[in-house]
């Protein structure tokens, strides 16, 4: 009994130690997994990559790259801003390629380069191209008419190799040329269908350009005085250009010659004939001959057009009156030239007591320009200024007249100023061709 006790108590006993020893297993199993889910990836390392010298050069290699392009990307930008604008620190750098072609070095444009969108934006506005010296040209016969004439570009953006090849490739050599992709031109154009070239032009110094057609001008100048209208003005320069006036004067108050929208009509007249902007009217008499001959644009507005037409068509002599009863003169002084002067606080009207120049008004069709002659035309808003009244009276100039019929409006301005400028140049050139020497009011001879 005593044996068959102690062999039950084994069997327990070993039993209990198994089971002990299955727990104790499995927990430490657990444990193990657990630990091991913790644990952080391992870096796995090549014994031989820091021993092998191709390696080793293939690493000096990438890292001599990433160097170049950071200093290509920093000398572009660099280039880009210089005395322009600065470059926006959060930006991140954007890598150049190089590649040539007909011995011409141009660029590719990685995406994120912002030159052509900073460039456009800023160079429309007025402020920039005055402050800075720069415009904007866009399209292949206005870039190549510059070109031409020998303005100075500084940055030209283009969408494929044949816009490229289509440009005087030896006079881009000294500017930064960028390929770049159509959908950013089409982004930036003002076209409705863009020719996929974008040039940026240092602002021209007339007395420095070259024109072709000074073999074909005559003395005669077109004074644009108040002229706000983009479209006007640039028809008005095309026309100057294609009478072959001598030049063009602005006062101030017109509108920026280098609009892009006065370049477009324009059609390249910038780079035909020189063109002074933004003058005063003591900077208009210096441009002109000291014997020139001022004649006025007259739109022919006013209640008496009608009696006015009649008179000049039967040839009788018109008794002067005062320009402002013809509705075509401004009797206030541009803000420029304003000057402070004592004034009755009783008088009904600030034009009372005004007294006009007086300036005999005559047909179009008929001898008027006999000399050097220059010819003002008002913009379609404000009409002439009193400064240029006082300048025809000065220099014996006349009011031209352009019949039209009774209850129609007056013409356009950029059309008064083509059928004037042509006929004027019909004139002059009848005289050239009869051998007279230049006469004026005086009957003073020119050489």
């Amino acid at each position: 009994m005593a044996a068959y006790m102690r062999n039950v108590m084994l069997l327990v006993s070993r039993e209990q130690t198994a089971f002990l020893t299955r727990g104790c297993g499995v927990a430490v199993t657990s444990k193990r997994y657990v630990r091991g889910l913790r644990r952080k990836p391992v870096r796995v390392l090549f014994p031989d990559a820091e021993e092998d010298p191709g390696v080793k050069k293939e690493v000096e290699k990438k890292k001599e790259v990433k160097k170049k392009e950071v200093k290509v990307t920093a000398a572009a930008e660099h280039h880009e801003d210089r005395g322009s604008f600065r470059t926006r620190r959060n930006e991140p750098p954007v890598s150049v390629s190089e590649d040539l072609v007909d011995d011409v070095r141009f660029e590719r444009a990685a995406p994120g380069d912002k030159r052509l969108a900073r460039l456009v934006s800023v160079a429309r506005s007025r402020t920039f191209r005055e402050h800075q010296g720069k415009i904007l040209l866009e399209g292949r016969r206005l870039i190549c008419d510059a070109l031409d004439a020998g303005a100075n570009p500084q940055m030209v953006f283009f969408s494929t190799m044949d816009r490229l090849r289509e440009l005087p490739l030896d006079k881009l050599k000294r500017a930064t040329l960028v390929k770049v992709k159509f959908e950013e031109i089409k982004i930036w154009s003002d076209l409705v269908a863009p020719q996929g070239v974008i040039a940026i032009f240092s602002l021209p110094d007339p007395s420095r350009l070259n024109f072709a057609n000074t073999g074909h001008s005559v003395p005669l100048s077109l004074i644009c005085d108040n002229v706000r209208d983009p479209g006007n003005l640039g028809t008005m320069l095309r026309c100057a250009a294609a009478a072959g006036c001598h030049n063009v004067l602005l006062t101030k108050g017109c509108v920026d010659a280098w609009e892009p929208k006065v370049l477009r009509a324009a059609m390249g007249a910038h780079f035909r004939l020189p063109i002074y902007p933004n003058l005063s009217w003591d900077a208009v008499e210096n441009h002109l001959p000291k014997r020139v001959t001022v004649q006025i644009a007259d739109s022919g507005c006013g209640p008496d057009r009608s009696r006015e037409t009649e008179d000049l068509e039967a040839n009788v002599s018109h008794k002067p009156s005062k320009a402002g009863d013809y509705g075509w003169v401004s009797t206030r002084r541009s803000h420029s030239d304003m000057r402070l002067e004592e004034y009755d606080t009783d008088s009904d009207s600030e034009d009372e007591g005004l007294s006009l120049p007086r300036v005999d008004a005559k047909l179009y069709h008929e001898s008027w320009a006999q000399s050097p002659t220059a010819l003002v035309i008002g913009g379609e808003t404000n009409g002439l200024s009193l400064e240029a009244l006082e300048l025809a009276e000065k220099t014996g100039g006349q009011r031209l007249f352009i019949p039209i019929v009774p209850d129609v409006d007056s013409l356009n301005s950029a059309m008064a100023a083509s059928i004037l400028l042509f006929e004027g140049r019909k004139q002059l050139l009848k005289l050239i061709q009869s051998g007279r020497k230049w006469k004026t009011k005086a009957e003073g001879q020119l050489p």
